[in-house]
């Protein structure tokens, strides 16, 4: 049976375990606190670039923080930011099963304040870095993480940019008109069958009513996840409408490195 879970719907830390990837970039897990509770993110950095220069939150999907959000967050330090792959769910725990990602990502969205102290608590580790311009900061989300990072720009978090890749849309917090500032970009998947057009025509009314600016790309056959190499894994061991799709993975990489570089540029 075909299983599509119904869920899908500060402190500045202590770097540990440094990590070369060859190259001038390397990681860093950078703990930071929310609410009482440690969490461990991923930063990632150019060490052979001189001064301060933007910063990237990279919010994981609902299975947590794992080598899909690292590997976005060394992709960004390749082209000059800073990145730092978000830990939401505490402890840099992931699920291994859609039952428990359904539970963890549930526990998140379901309190606007639970998600938004964890999200802010990342965002101010990330702006404390001593090379990252606290001006210069903006998020992409997977997913679970596309949702997360819309509902921050939706309830006027003070970020730069949002992107939300194949991220839910449907949100219990719509925007209202004059609260959002953030810029935002939408990359969707027109074959994305847990992010039907139902939501993506709500989406666009609610930006209307709201009077906010946004760019939205649809990828022509790409489904749920289409990012993510391991969405092919775990389409066939759960029954779950994934797969991964290398054209659209590429050309959404070139949406979202040409927007950052255009939204966090000094020249803004």
């Amino acid at each position: 049976m075909k299983l599509i879970p119904s869920s899908l719907l500060l402190a500045c830390g202590i770097c540990l375990s440094g990590v070369s990837l060859g190259q001038e970039v390397e990681t860093r897990t950078l703990e930071y606190s929310a609410d009482g509770q440690t969490f461990k993110g991923t930063l990632a950095w150019d060490a052979e670039q001189d001064g301060v220069r933007p910063g990237v939150l990279v919010v994981h999907e609902w299975w947590g923080l794992d080598e899909h959000a690292r590997g976005v967050a060394r992709r960004l330090a390749e082209k000059g930011y800073i990145g730092l792959a978000v830990d939401m769910y505490g402890n840099a725990e992931t699920a291994d099963h859609p039952d428990d990602a359904a539970a963890m990502a549930g526990s998140v969205r379901g309190d606007i304040n639970t998600s938004r102290n964890r999200f802010l608590a990342a965002r101010d580790a990330l702006a404390s870095h001593e090379h990252v311009d606290a001006d210069r900061i903006a998020a992409i989300g997977y997913c679970f993480g596309g949702s997360v990072v819309l509902d921050m720009a939706r309830t006027g978090v003070d970020i730069a940019a949002v992107i939300s890749v194949h991220g839910a849309l449907a949100t219990e917090t719509p925007a209202e008109k004059g609260t959002v500032t953030a810029r935002i970009l939408v990359l969707h998947g027109e074959a994305d069958e847990l992010v039907p057009p139902d939501q993506m025509n709500a989406f666009r009314e609610e930006m209307a009513e709201a009077e906010v600016g946004y760019r939205f790309v649809g990828f022509e056959g790409a489904a749920h996840s289409f990012t993510n190499p391991e969405a092919d894994r775990f389409a066939e061991e759960f029954e779950l409408p994934l797969a991964y799709d290398e054209e659209a993975d590429e050309a959404a990489w070139e949406e979202i490195t040409r927007f950052l570089a255009k939204v966090l540029s000094d020249e803004e």
